[in-house]
C-alpha cells in the first residue's frame, strides 16, 4: 500500500515484536519517565482507544441511563465476535502493508458452503464446518499465490476475489438464496451458547487465568531479557499492568455473571486474539511478517522467504474471515446472499485501524481488532438505544476512522522526528 516503511530489524530481533524495540527499553528513571518519553515520541499505544471506550461508555450511560447494564454489555461481547474475527484477519494483511477486499465475500461463501453441506446435503455438521473453513483457506491461498508468485497487486487480486466469491456464494445458495441454521446445531449454538449453561464459575475462572497468564508471561519475558543482558520492564511496571488487567477482568466477569454468564462468542474471539498475538510476537514466522511489512527488500536480504510469508498471511486471514462468517450466520439465524456484504468488510478494516494497526505496514497487534470492534459496536449500540438513524451511525464511525488514521500518520511522523521511526 505504501513504499514508506520502517526498518524491519526491530521486528525480527525483538521478542516484543508488536511494538518498537525502544518500548521495551525501560530506563532507570522508571516507568513514569518512560511513559512520558513514549508519549512525547508519538508512541501512544492503545491509550487513545482505551480513553475512547471510557468516553463512549460515560456519554451513552449518561444519555440512556442503562448502557452499562449487564444484559447490554453481554450483547456487545456477543455481537463483536463475527466482525471481530474478520478484523483479526485484516490485521494480518495490514501488517504486510497490503489490503484484502475479499474477506467479506470469503465469510459469506464459507457460511454458504457450510450450511448447504450440512442442511441440504446431509453432511455431518462438524465436517461441514471443517470443509467450509478449508474452502476459505483455499481462497486465501489462491489470493496469496497470485499476489506473491505472479506479482498481481493485492488490491486487484482481492477485488477479483470479492466478485468471484460473492458469485460462488450466490450460486451455492441457489434460487432460495438462504439456508436456515440447523436447530440446536453447531452453527446455531455459536452465538447463543453460554459456557456451563450460565455457571458463574466460568467467567471468574477465565478472569483469573487471564491475569495469571499475563503476569507469568511478563515475568518470564523479563527474566529471559535480563539473563540475556537486555533491558527489561521493571517489577513495578509489571505489577501496575497486572493490577490494571485484574481490575478490568474481574469487573468484566462480575458484569457478565449479572446476566447469563460467559458467552461462547467472547471466549472464541479472545482465544483467537491471544493465539494470533502469541504467533506474531513469539514465533520466527511472526517476526518475518513484521519484517516483510517493515520493508520487503530488507526482509528478503535478511533471508526471509517473502512469497511464502505473503501466501501464509492471506491464507490465515481468509480462514479467520470464514470463521467470522459462521458466527455472523449464527447471529442472524441463517446463511444468505447478503451475509458478508454491506458494511462487513469496512467495519472489519475500520476496527483494525481504529484499534491501532498501521495502514503503512510493520506495526500493529491483533488486540487492535478487539479494541477497535469494541469501539465500533459500542457506538452502534449506543446510537441504536437513542434511536439514531443509520446514516448518523455511518458518519460517526467514519469520523472515528478518519481520526484514527490521522493519529497514526501523526504518530509515525512524530516518532521519525524523535529518531524512533
Amino acid at each position: 500500500m505504501s513504499a514508506d516503511r520502517t526498518d524491519p530489524a526491530a521486528p525480527v530481533t525483538d521478542p516484543d515484536a508488536q511494538v518498537p524495540a525502544a518500548d521495551a527499553q525501560v530506563p532507570a528513571a522508571g516507568y513514569a519517565e518512560e511513559f512520558r518519553r513514549r508519549i512525547r515520541g508519538g508512541d501512544l499505544g492503545p491509550l487513545p482507544v482505551v480513553l475512547g471506550l471510557v468516553l463512549i461508555a460515560i456519554v451513552f450511560q449518561g444519555v440512556t441511563g442503562h448502557f452499562l447494564q449487564a444484559d447490554n454489555l453481554t450483547n456487545i461481547t456477543k455481537w463483536i465476535a463475527g466482525y471481530g474475527l474478520i478484523s483479526v484477519g485484516v490485521v494480518f494483511v495490514l501488517l504486510l502493508g497490503e489490503i484484502d477486499l475479499s474477506l467479506g465475500s470469503v465469510a459469506g461463501a464459507c457460511a454458504a458452503v457450510t450450511s448447504v453441506l450440512a442442511v441440504r446435503q446431509g453432511v455431518d455438521e462438524w465436517l461441514a464446518v471443517l470443509l467450509g473453513l478449508l474452502t476459505a483457506a483455499a481462497m486465501g491461498a489462491l489470493h496469496g499465490f497470485f499476489f506473491a508468485r505472479i506479482g498481481v497487486p493485492a488490491f486487484v487480486v482481492t477485488l477479483a476475489g470479492m466478485l468471484t466469491w460473492s458469485g460462488l456464494q450466490d450460486y451455492v445458495l441457489g434460487r432460495l438464496g438462504t439456508v436456515n441454521n440447523i436447530k440446536d446445531g453447531v452453527v446455531a449454538h455459536l452465538d447463543n451458547h453460554f459456557l456451563g449453561d450460565g455457571d458463574i464459575a466460568y467467567a471468574w475462572l477465565l478472569a483469573v487465568l487471564a491475569v495469571g497468564g499475563f503476569l507469568g508471561a511478563h515475568l518470564l519475558t523479563a527474566r529471559r531479557r535480563t539473563a540475556a543482558g537486555l533491558p527489561a520492564r521493571p517489577a513495578g511496571e509489571i505489577a501496575l499492568r497486572t493490577g490494571a488487567l485484574a481490575v478490568v477482568a474481574l469487573a468484566g466477569a462480575w458484569t457478565l455473571n449479572q446476566d447469563s454468564g460467559l458467552p461462547l462468542p467472547l471466549v472464541v474471539l479472545l482465544g483467537v486474539v491471544v493465539l494470533t498475538d502469541f504467533v506474531l510476537r513469539r514465533t520466527s514466522w511472526g517476526r518475518q511478517v513484521f519484517a516483510v511489512g517493515g520493508g520487503v527488500e530488507a526482509a528478503r536480504r535478511a533471508g526471509v522467504d517473502v512469497a511464502r510469508v505473503r501466501i501464509a498471511v492471506f491464507t490465515v486471514s481468509a480462514t479467520l474471515a470464514g470463521l467470522g462468517g459462521l458466527f455472523i450466520a449464527s447471529l442472524q439465524g441463517s446463511a444468505d446472499k447478503l451475509l458478508g456484504g454491506g458494511n462487513v468488510l469496512m467495519s472489519a478494516i475500520a476496527a483494525a485501524v481504529i484499534g491501532g494497526t498501521s495502514l503503512f505496514g510493520g506495526r500493529g497487534s491483533t488486540w487492535s481488532a478487539l479494541l477497535g470492534m469494541l469501539v465500533i459496536q459500542s457506538i452502534t449500540t449506543g446510537l441504536d438505544m437513542v434511536h439514531a438513524a443509520q446514516a448518523i451511525q455511518y458518519m460517526i464511525t467514519g469520523a472515528v476512522l478518519l481520526a484514527a488514521v490521522v493519529l497514526d500518520s501523526v504518530s509515525r511522523r512524530t516518532q521519525k522526528s524523535a529518531g524512533r521511526g
